[in-house]
């Protein structure tokens, strides 16, 4: 089984090459209004349409769940290599949930989360681990959206 996320980008040159670095891998297709890219790990059929349409949608955030906190900080530190700003939560109490987190944002405003879960903390009171918490948004990017996994 392999998860499909199909995107509208405003410009499917500029995905492509945000999705190269964030992925580590080549587009399997790639045309002048489209994208294709085949993921092995994890198994994912990702696709970009090029039209025009509204930053940020109704999406709130994608994200890449991983086994260990060590693959979060390889997957963050890949990132930066290739020169994608990230954003960490480490030990952050988010959706009754303890986990580590690294995010990037792609061209057109998608939040992507690469996260692992620590620990359940279902006991806490709801003000102390509410569900979709404002996310600190990377340097320069003004945002005050909620985020939950």
């Amino acid at each position: 089984m392999k998860t499909h996320i199909s995107l509208n980008v405003s410009n499917v040159e500029n995905s492509i090459e945000f999705y190269k670095k964030m992925l580590g891998v080549e587009p399997l297709k790639a045309k002048a209004d489209y994208a294709k890219f085949d993921v092995a790990n994890p198994p994912l059929n990702l696709t970009m349409n090029q039209v025009n349409f509204e930053r940020g949608g109704s999406l709130s955030h994608l994200g890449l769940q991983v086994e260990t906190t060590e693959e979060v900080l390889e997957m963050g530190k890949r990132w930066q290599e290739n020169g994608l700003i990230t954003l960490d939560e480490m030990k952050t109490d988010c959706c009754y949930a303890l986990q580590d987190k690294t995010w990037v944002e792609d061209p057109d405003g998608n939040r992507w989360e690469v996260f692992v879960v620590l620990g359940d903390t279902t006991e806490k009171d709801i003000a102390e681990s509410a569900c979709c918490a404002t996310v600190a948004a990377p340097i320069g990017i003004q945002r005050n959206t909620k985020s939950c996994s």
